[in-house]
């Protein structure tokens, strides 16, 4: 097949390209496990002719309960393969959650590890599903899940309602499953995100083949700017899989040579021992988990001259090479963790394009857009002429393509009435040699409606707040100087599942004094 990108846009095609052109190159690596280019293709062609001879196939909707790592990769290819749609769920998912993405995704079967970590899955989905110990393997009827009807546990239990993962189940043959992925079409959906918004139940992103091949079609390359590599990328990936930017990851290296480093659990102790036995040269992941990588006590003895960023760079990749205070934006699920083939606008409250330079919401529209919300008519995601209105604040430079992300539009903190972007702050007072990260939230005020609040991580244990106050007026207007500071450590930050802050519960323990 052609070696251009834009000749295969569904994964299916895209895998085929990567095992003849890169075959043994390692595509994923593990502590205790690998996985070549050819191994994925073969192991996936392999659960892909059983998925088809059991009836899964074209729209079907297929769950994924899998830690981070081979096993994932290798079931979601198969699913891609087959023309349905793989529905990742989290790992970190409470049960109630669990059983609410089974509903809304109209989830038909799921397929899942026998254990999440130390947890054993029959307890969680038990627990999720209260009428499941009751039922039949391969003939579910569950209110609470109308639409599932088998579930797979890819080990051994002694669950009646768990259907066995085997080698010997019946395959179609080889050739069926080639002819299948011929009719795999770029406009099919291959993948639903589900992401946390304003309402009550998590959002499912649909993405189409199309989208998802284009959008990841410039990973690569990027990884190997942000991290200096000059060959074939050795990546730490501290994105779950089931997270966009994992996602990202796991197709963006089917264009390109690319080694992911995965790991079941954010672990930085054997995050570093992974690092270090294979040369990484660079890890990507949200700021905390790579504070909690130079926090480790082994980091200092670590060989990893091959990721010079991780000890000397920024915390965040996305402040590498910026003009100013702002990250470039790095994305969001609604574009597939890309903006390469989206057309972009910046516009003010009154919906007018603002000049370079000025901060307003950012729209998308076009081929590198999702498909749409799961369960939601076109007319309530995008507005007449196609756009999406992201909720993020961003800026243009002249003569600079990035967009640079200043925050979303309810991050905002209003001191008596006046805006205050937490990036700006936070840029600030990282900026200072006794400070090691900080974090900025907004936090209710009986007259000024909110104050700005400074939670920061020092890296001199004798940090003065007095001092660190009087360098920061320096720098900023008077407004949007902290008024109320906590000094902490990084492990008592709350995390959400994706690895980023969770500023809502952030702002609660400041309440509560739960951090000082």
């Amino acid at each position: 097949m052609a070696s251009d990108v834009h000749t295969c846009p569904t994964v299916p095609a895209l895998l085929r390209r990567a095992a003849g052109e890169f075959a043994d190159d390692r595509y994923v690596v593990m502590l205790d496990e690998q996985l070549t280019y050819r191994d994925a293709e073969a192991r996936s062609a392999a659960i892909a002719r059983r998925l088809l001879y059991a009836g899964v196939g074209k729209g079907s909707r297929v769950g994924l309960l899998f830690t981070s790592g081979a096993e994932w990769v290798v079931w979601w290819l198969a699913i891609c393969r087959i023309g349905a749609i793989a529905v990742p769920l989290s790992t970190m998912y409470a049960p109630g959650e669990i059983r609410k993405v089974l509903r809304l995704a109209d989830i038909e079967l799921l397929i899942a590890a026998p254990a999440v970590l130390t947890t054993e899955t029959a307890t969680i989905l038990e627990s999720a599903l209260p009428d499941l110990a009751a039922a039949a393997a391969g003939a579910l009827q569950l209110p609470d899940a109308p639409y599932l009807r088998e579930i797979i546990l890819t080990g051994g239990t002694d669950r009646r309602w768990a259907s066995r993962w085997s080698p010997d189940r019946p395959p179609v043959s080889a050739e069926i499953l080639s002819r299948v992925e011929d009719e795999v079409s770029a406009a099919d959906p291959v993948i639903m995100i589900h992401t946390s918004g304003s309402t009550a139940d998590p959002k499912g992103v649909l993405h189409t083949h199309g989208t998802l091949v284009r959008q990841t079609s410039t990973w690569a390359g990027a990884v190997r700017q942000a991290t200096g590599a000059d060959r074939v990328p050795r990546i730490l990936c501290a994105m779950p899989l089931f997270w966009v930017g994992g996602i990202l990851a796991v197709t963006g290296a089917l264009h390109e040579p690319a080694t992911l480093l995965l790991l079941p659990r954010l672990d930085p102790g054997p995050g570093l021992d992974l690092m270090e036995r294979e040369k990484a040269t660079g890890v990507i992941g949200w700021p905390a988990f790579t504070q909690r990588l130079r926090e480790h006590p082994s980091f200092g003895d670590r060989d990893l001259s091959s990721a010079p960023l991780l000890r000397d760079g920024p915390l965040d990749l996305a402040m590498i090479g910026v003009p100013g205070k702002y990250p470039s934006h790095r994305s969001m699920t609604e574009t597939a963790g890309s903006f390469a083939h989206t057309e972009t606008r910046i516009v003010d409250a009154d919906g007018r394009e603002v000049p370079e330079g000025s901060v307003g919401e950012l729209h998308i529209r076009g081929i590198g857009v999702m498909a749409g919300y799961n369960k939601r008519e076109r007319s309530t995601v995008f507005d007449a002429d196609g756009w999406f209105h992201t909720g993020d604040l961003v800026y243009r430079s002249a003569g600079d393509p990035r967009l640079f992300y200043v925050g979303r539009t309810g991050d905002m903190i209003k001191p008596a009435g006046a805006n205050v972007s937490p990036r700006e702050v936070e840029a600030v007072i990282e900026a200072f040699d006794d400070v090691q990260q900080c974090l900025v939230v907004g936090i209710e005020h009986h007259t000024r409606g909110e104050e700005v609040c400074a939670v920061v991580i020092p890296a001199d244990p004798d940090l003065d707040i007095e001092s660190l106050t009087a360098r920061t007026r320096v720098e900023l207007s008077a407004y949007k100087v902290p008024t109320r500071w906590v000094v902490t450590s990084s492990h008592r930050l709350p995390i959400l599942p994706s690895g980023k802050l969770d500023r809502r519960r952030l702002r609660t323990m400041i309440a509560e004094g739960a951090l000082g």
